[in-house]
């Protein structure tokens, strides 16, 4: 980015000591800017802080809350007699107050649907490294999905949980095993702001005190609920203290806390909510709660049920059976016996609508319940929705998948959020692409093929060696951690090369993404990349869940695979997964490789980051990339059979799909990135990752998602919604 020069916008101050009323005044402009989380996407907002202190902001996991609280006046003052530093702030206010102005995406398009209000419900949401309060994607495209709305005008809040100690924290032993830890989030550093609402949620014959905090991002607001109040029995506090932890009572109490909870705290704040959206079934008892509303204000039971019916939108991210939560009957009836009651919901009602098959004995499964209370259901990729119809066809008591009304909306990336500064410069200057400026009637990506590959190619060597500065950085301190001796420490931080092939696998380690698949056949894995002249190297990166002790011994196997000498320094494992990692890794990465078992992969996002750097996926055919590969904008493994549950099926699918890798690798990859012209410059390999940024970035990104749930669920709620009000009714 092109540093700022003050003298083109407007006059600087005179290196002068600033007056004590200046010192305020900046005091009150650095805490705005903080407290609105679009400094997570808008880097004119974040360079105050990085300027105040660049060694606070990276040692505080790049929170501007944390620089301000070592910061004083003495300090400020400082900073404010360099009129460079003063306009910078000046002009990043500007840029807040510009941002609140004019009409939006939505206010354009849909003018007729001004009283439009969606509230979005998920069990996590990842807006930012500093803030962990997600366990992987489906966090970060809640977060992806908040930021969009905000960009694009569509009036809608987020709801979820406030976490005090967010997933965890992810440390390997030497031998490979993984070390869990839950520090505590200080919360000081959070830009949270009170609502003001204080409230009791019903769980089971208990009244638990849930404080309810809000997050500004952008436009948008985002609700979070606190059950970690002092008053609260132990058990109720633990109810907010982590993601996805405890036994199966824990992860239903959260889930009633959620549904139930969050939909009451719309209600005591006010908030005039037409349409609500379950992302995942999580949230499925919002349902619930939303249908006593309607009861408390008049409505019958059945009329409640159609009108919440009408207005909810459910998005699942599960292809497999087995993902789906599901609860003992009778535990889900003792826990929401209470708004069960206030909503006249009987409990033969409650089951048949939680209970695929209505048979006795047969557990309470949640997306069941959402199917069924929601008249707008969606997967998140092509693929994904015939698997869901698919999965979902004895539900709606339909012999032919077609026929099941669950459609899909292909999930994208915030492009802000997640393409690099000098990456968002480049393309607005060779191409004019303006991630500021939200574009959903032209795909301005498709000039990216114009733009000069030498140019590219050299951008792709700096974010290249970045990476490599960024993770030898990394490695240094993972050797530290484990008490490496000084020679350990110090090979570590010499790992890799930058102008190797680096090949990124980054995601969570769950068994079904294959993490060790490249290692299938080990030697022929260790000639290629054993070529000094042709160097290839691979980065591991991500977490298993605590209790998933198959996903863990992945990731011990890499990390054994990693310390073999064939190996060594050319295939390294990375701790703790965050989005700070993630977004380096994503502009570094000249390959992204994805080796899950189709169609277990849902969507998949990262594969979507990439392509705005020039990185270019090497995937099965799953999730979004059957939508987005074309042939010549990246690679496909095998052949797109599909997995059957027999160990010996498995067993020969990952032969089959490991020799497509490495034939791949072997006869195209490696040498279409080192085949050089007499520039230097790979012209075929050029030609796919600019093909890459032409047709992915465009079509796959929120700003076409959530427009696309605007249309196809949003509107057609919200009208349905309007013409069943009722006076008095909830809204």
């Amino acid at each position: 980015m092109t540093a700022i020069n003050p003298r083109t916008h407007g006059t600087a101050p005179s290196a002068r000591a600033p007056t004590r009323r200046e010192i305020g005044r900046a005091w009150i402009m650095l805490r705005r800017l903080a407290r609105d989380l679009r400094w997570t996407w808008d880097e004119t907002l974040r360079r105050p802080f990085t300027a105040l202190d660049p060694n606070a902001y990276e040692s505080n996991g790049h929170s501007p809350l944390a620089v301000l609280a070592r910061l004083h006046d003495a300090a400020l003052a400082t900073r404010l007699a360099d009129p460079e530093f003063a306009a910078l702030l000046q002009v990043a206010d500007e840029r807040r107050r510009a941002m609140r102005r004019g009409p939006t995406w939505f206010e354009e398009q849909h003018a007729g649907a001004a009283d439009l209000r969606v509230a979005y419900f998920c069990s996590e949401f990842a807006l930012h490294e500093s803030m962990p309060q997600y366990a992987g994607g489906l966090g970060v495209l809640a977060g992806d999905h908040l930021k969009s709305a905000a960009d694009l005008g569509v009036p809608l809040v987020g709801v979820g949980l406030l976490y005090g100690e967010g997933y965890y924290r992810q440390e390997f032993r030497a031998d490979g095993s993984t070390r869990v830890l839950y520090p505590p989030i200080d919360r000081s550093r959070l830009p949270l702001r009170s609502t003001g609402v204080d409230l009791a949620c019903p769980i089971g014959r208990e009244m638990v005190a849930v404080r309810v905090w809000r997050l500004r991002v952008g436009r948008t607001q985002l609700y979070l609920l606190d059950a970690d109040r002092r008053g609260n029995r132990a058990r109720d506090r633990a109810l907010t203290r982590g993601l996805y932890r405890g036994d199966p009572e824990m992860r239903l109490r959260q889930q009633v806390l959620l549904g139930i909870g969050g939909a009451m705290a719309l209600e005591a704040i006010g908030a005039p909510v037409t349409v609500y959206h379950l992302n995942e079934g999580h949230a499925a008892f919002a349902a619930i709660e939303r249908t006593g509303q309607f009861v408390r204000h008049g409505c019958s039971l059945d009329e409640a049920l159609i009108r919440v019916r009408r207005s909810c939108v459910f998005t699942t991210h599960t292809p497999v059976a087995a993902g789906h939560d599901r609860y003992d009957a009778d535990d889900v009836l003792r826990l929401l016996r209470q708004p069960m009651r206030a909503a006249g919901i009987s409990d033969s009602l409650l089951l048949s609508l939680g209970r695929e098959r209505a048979e006795p004995k047969e557990p309470f499964c949640m997306t069941a319940l959402a199917l069924r209370l929601a008249e707008h259901c969606n997967g998140v990729a092509a693929l994904h929705g015939r698997v869901t119809r698919e999965m979902w066809k004895h539900l709606y008591d339909r012999s032919e998948p077609a026929q099941v009304p669950i459609g899909h909306v292909t999930n994208g990336v915030h492009l802000a959020t997640w393409t690099d500064q000098t990456a968002r410069a480049f393309w607005l200057e060779e191409a004019q692409i303006d991630l500021d400026r939200p574009n959903l009637d032209r795909d301005p990506w498709s000039d990216a093929m114009r733009v000069d590959p030498a140019r590219f190619w050299n951008m792709r060597n700096h974010w290249r060696r970045r990476l490599v500065r960024v993770l030898r950085g990394r490695l240094e301190r993972q050797a530290m951690r484990s008490g490496s001796d000084p020679d350990a420490i110090l090979h570590a931080g010499e790992m890799l090369r930058d102008d190797a092939l680096t090949i990124c696998f980054a995601r969570r380690f769950a068994t079904y993404k294959r993490a060790p698949l490249i290692f299938m056949d080990a030697e022929r894995l260790a000639r290629l990349l054993s070529d000094a002249d042709r160097p290839v190297q691979i980065i591991f990166a991500g977490k298993a869940h605590p209790q998933d002790t198959d996903g863990q011994a992945f990731a011990r196997s890499v990390h054994a695979i990693a310390q073999d000498s064939r190996f060594r320094g050319r295939v390294v494992l990375l701790e703790e997964y965050d989005m700070g990692l993630a977004r380096s890794l994503v502009s570094g990465a000249d390959i992204w490789l994805n080796t899950p078992r189709r169609p277990y992969e849902a969507s998949g996002t990262s594969g979507m980051k990439v392509a705005a750097h020039g990185g270019i996926n090497l995937s099965i055919a799953d999730g979004w990339w059957p939508e987005g590969s074309d042939g010549r904008n990246g690679w496909t493994i095998g052949d797109a059979r599909e997995a059957h549950a027999e160990p010996e099926s498995q067993l020969l699918q990952d032969e089959a799909d490991a020799g497509s890798l490495y034939d791949l690798l072997e006869r195209e990859i490696v040498p279409e990135f080192f085949e050089r012209s007499l520039g230097g410059v790979p012209e075929r390999w050029m030609d796919r990752a600019l093909r890459s940024a032409a047709t992915i970035p465009g079509r796959f990104n929120t700003h076409r998602m959530v427009a696309e749930y605007v249309q196809k669920a949003y509107l057609p709620a919200h009208g349905a919604h309007a013409a069943q009000e009722k006076p008095g009714t909830p809204q």
